[in-house]
């Protein structure tokens, strides 16, 4: 689709304005645009009904989406990442935004973790928490434990733990 997009903005970038041809490659690019819209609201819809179904209690980071999607400049990283993967595409925000008033739809728990906890940080195995870990490191090793860590998956163990915390002892992160 984003392909066709490209090429519409293209094509419309070549047309005289206020020519007939103009205003008919405009409509184009404001259907494709409306397409992939309508795709990726429909695709937000499905996945959060899913996840609400089939989970008691949900657990999400509160992160500062508009920031992350000003960073056209992300580290070396699996493709999605960037600009267009987690705030534009991902549409993480509208995602969060849904899973809140689904939950309370459907009677579920729906707990967000501070953006500024270590979740990246801290060591899943025992809780040590790295001083520095910049962005582009992927992986990292935890010098009390020697535990390896892929960074994503370390902040999910970390960020479900967190949550059942709050759920089970009410406590404040």
């Amino acid at each position: 689709m984003y392909k066709k997009l490209r090429l519409s903005q293209k094509s419309l970038s070549r047309k005289t304005k206020g020519s007939n041809n103009y205003q008919k490659a405009r409509l184009k690019l404001a259907r494709i645009h409306a397409k992939i819209k309508d795709s990726r609201l429909d695709y937000t819809h499905k996945l959060t009904t899913q996840l609400i179904r089939e989970n008691q209690t949900i657990v999400v980071e509160d992160l500062a989406v508009k920031n992350m999607v000003k960073n056209h400049n992300p580290p070396p990283s699996p493709p999605g990442r960037g600009a267009r993967g987690v705030g534009s595409d991902a549409n993480w925000g509208e995602i969060v935004r849904q899973l809140e008033y689904k939950a309370e739809w459907y009677g579920r728990e729906l707990i967000k973790i501070d953006r500024y906890f270590p979740s990246s940080k801290r060591c899943s195995n025992c809780g040590y928490v790295v001083d520095k870990l910049p962005l582009d490191i992927r992986e990292w090793d935890c010098p009390e434990c020697a535990a390896h860590h892929d960074r994503d998956i370390n902040a999910s163990i970390n960020i479900l733990a967190a949550g059942g915390a709050v759920s089970v002892c009410g406590a404040r992160l």
